[in-house]
């Protein structure tokens, strides 16, 4: 499954839309998304969501900068 993460690159700042990033993670649940993600990186996860189907494609064609993480 792939998940679309939206995370903020520092964790000691108040989370602001503006900048808001996303990355995509190949996993088998959200909580092995967040597990890794807490022990790789030093991001403030805002949300994590499952994408599939059309969502995906959406995001691969509209995306230059898609590219799927692999724990």
């Amino acid at each position: 499954m792939i998940f679309k993460v939206f995370y903020q690159e520092t964790k000691n700042e108040a989370p602001r839309r503006e900048y808001t990033k996303t990355m995509y993670v190949e996993a088998n649940a959200v909580s092995e998304v967040r597990e890794y993600l807490s022990e790789t990186t030093p991001y403030m996860i805002e949300h994590i969501t499952e994408i599939s189907g059309d969502f995906l494609e959406y995001e691969k064609e509209n995306n230059p900068d898609f590219e799927v993480v692999k724990p």
